[in-house]
């Protein structure tokens, strides 16, 4: 595994100064972040009414996640999809991050396919973060040719306060609820290449902006990525006081991505929560994208389901205790039964304790012990 081209050293000041401002982020301030929305992908200088040509989507939210060996814990999962076409080809990309609540990254996949006929191109670059550093695989799958792989390592010493894509993506959200930032904002970063850059943010100010066929406030934030090679990459993201998106552009890229459901506003110009997934008629067995977004949304909401019980460990306790008196007693109206059953509380040490709830099961009186006993 070979290390990738040494290249200067980040100041001590950049690293200090991002971690420093990372530290100030609190994990209230984050969870007010984690939450799914989509976007409809257009040309640039369409209508913001027009029909989309795609769609991106964007969620975070707890999940668990464990390394082999390693204890499972509680972190953030972030994820994005886009789906659309350039010159008439098909490109779809997406991004699955695992951060700590502190945005160090634990894992990321990044994933871009090009699908043409009738050799296809899908680019993924993984990274994962351990006790030395952080690894880098980058590969490239061109229709049926053996995949090219290639792997690199940084150490520790120059991850300090260094983002991801992921963690950049979390970090626009609090940028973005909080309507201000401090001036020269700059994060030493891996980009998508798995290269060493910087990420600066700046803010644009509050402009107006139409979504559907109104128009509200919106804050701008500027972020450029800057590599030791080649032109930056420049993006304008828009914002919604909630930290919703409501348009998201890349400089000189002929798509940009726009929030078109003018429902979700109320009249005040604020955002008014949506389902991140609209009830649509689906034809399953014609529309293999409808099928696919449907098998992303079962494994998110594996995902959040198995978070939910990690932290809340009693739900299994209490189930437990349920079915074990329900088949105990076999009752005819079942419904009565459980309302029974949840309505009443029993201090922890009773039967069922390992839940609290009262158990509907009949006293035995009491009798010898087993003769086995001592």
């Amino acid at each position: 595994m070979e290390p990738p081209p040494e290249r200067p050293r980040d100041s001590p000041s950049v690293a200090d100064t991002a971690a420093e401002f990372l530290s100030l982020i609190g994990l209230k301030e984050l969870e007010g972040c984690l939450f799914a929305e989509r976007l409809a992908v257009v040309a640039v200088g369409a209508s913001p009414r027009d029909e989309a040509q795609g769609q991106w989507w964007m969620a975070a939210q707890w999940a668990p996640y464990q390394q082999e060996g390693a204890p499972m814990q509680s972190c953030i999962l972030v994820q994005t999809r886009f789906r659309g076409k350039h010159n008439g080809v098909l490109v779809s990309s997406s991004l699955k991050a695992y951060l700590t609540w502190q945005l160090e990254t634990l894992e990321q996949e990044e994933q871009e396919c090009l699908e043409l006929t009738p050799h296809p191109i899908e680019k993924r670059t993984h990274f994962v973060s351990h006790e030395y550093g952080m690894t880098v695989t980058r590969t490239l799958q061109e229709g049926g040719a053996e995949p090219q792989c290639h792997s690199f390592s940084y150490g520790r010493a120059r991850l300090r306060a260094r983002l991801l894509e992921g963690a950049s993506l979390l970090l626009l959200r609090v940028l973005a609820r909080r309507r201000t930032m401090p001036p020269g904002l700059v994060f030493p970063a891996i980009n998508s290449e798995g290269d060493l850059c910087t990420f600066s943010y700046s803010a644009l100010g509050i402009q107006r902006q139409a979504v559907g066929s109104a128009e509200t406030e919106v804050f701008v934030i500027r972020r450029a990525v800057r590599a030791s090679t080649g032109a930056p990459s420049v993006w304008h993201s828009s914002f919604l006081p909630s930290g919703h998106l409501a348009q998201l552009m890349q400089i000189g890229a002929p798509v940009l991505m726009l929030l078109q459901d003018e429902s979700i506003l109320s009249k005040s110009g604020r955002f008014a929560p949506q389902l991140p997934f609209p009830k649509e008629p689906l034809e399953w067995d014609e529309d293999m994208e409808l099928y696919s977004y449907f098998l992303d949304r079962k494994e998110e909401l594996q995902l959040s389901h198995a978070a939910y019980l990690q932290q809340h460990p009693e739900v299994r306790a209490l189930l437990s205790d349920f079915l074990q008196a329900l088949l105990h007693q076999q009752p005819d109206d079942t419904i009565s039964f459980a309302a029974e059953f949840f309505a009443h509380q029993r201090p922890i040490g009773s039967p069922f304790a390992s839940t609290g709830a009262a158990s509907p099961l009949p006293s035995s009186p009491a009798g010898p012990p087993p003769a086995n006993s001592k």
